[in-house]
């Protein structure tokens, strides 16, 4: 059982393999659409549900997740579920806590270290366009459901394909397709969406008698 993947892993992410290329204007556009919907998340909270699929399609872990965001630098990332875990950043701070080892890991916060999907959530959307290839999927009905596949264009990149979906304009499913054969489903549940967050909800203040482990990025 592997414990659960840093976001920051919380980070990114998905399902279908991208169909045909369309122009650049219409790829363009579908950009445009994809970011429009993050940009209307301002604040987020949600429970959240990780799947780790292998490549054989069996489930290797299950994992309860409550999640917090507040643009631009909050992202709260707690696992309940099989192994408590904490991952919270305020931007400029990384903490993360593992109760069970009685630890918590003390970094200096770089965004771009970050999972793409906690950078897309974050409303970072700048560089999309020329890290990926991004098409709508022609929803059934595109007022309901919509369904966004990134393809990467790099070579090197460790995803084969990502998948983010929206249920009447709210984040519902994001999805990761490594190319190892692995994958990564994280289904929101429960969502508030552009509620008022308190700022301390994104700093952590160590329990006594645990041990501190604090690093530094080399720049």
């Amino acid at each position: 059982m592997k414990r659960n993947l840093h976001i920051l892993s919380a980070t990114v992410l998905f399902t279908a393999a991208l169909l045909t290329f369309q122009t650049a204007q219409a790829l363009e556009g579908d950009i445009e659409k994809l970011d429009n919907l993050l940009q209307q998340i301002n604040t987020m909270e949600s429970e959240v549900v990780q799947l780790i699929v292998e490549s054989d399609g069996g489930i290797l872990e299950e994992s309860s997740i409550k999640m917090y965001l507040k643009k631009p630098n909050g992202f709260y990332w707690e696992t309940i579920d099989p192994f408590p875990e904490l991952i919270v950043t305020d931007g400029v701070t990384l903490w993360n806590y593992q109760p069970d080892l009685e630890q918590v890991v003390i970094e200096d916060w770089d965004n771009s270290r970050s999972e793409l999907a906690a950078q897309l959530l974050s409303g970072r959307t700048e560089n999309l366009g020329n890290e990926y290839t991004v098409e709508l999927m022609s929803p059934v009905n595109s007022d309901e459901y919509q369904e966004f596949d990134l393809t990467p264009i790099r070579a090197d990149s460790i995803y084969q394909q990502i998948s983010i979906n929206f249920f009447e304009q709210e984040l519902d499913v994001i999805h990761l397709n490594s190319k190892n054969g692995q994958q990564t489903v994280w289904r929101f549940e429960n969502t508030t969406r552009n509620q008022s967050i308190a700022d301390d909800t994104f700093l952590f203040v160590p329990p006594e008698n645990i041990e501190i482990i604090e690093n530094s990025y080399t720049q």
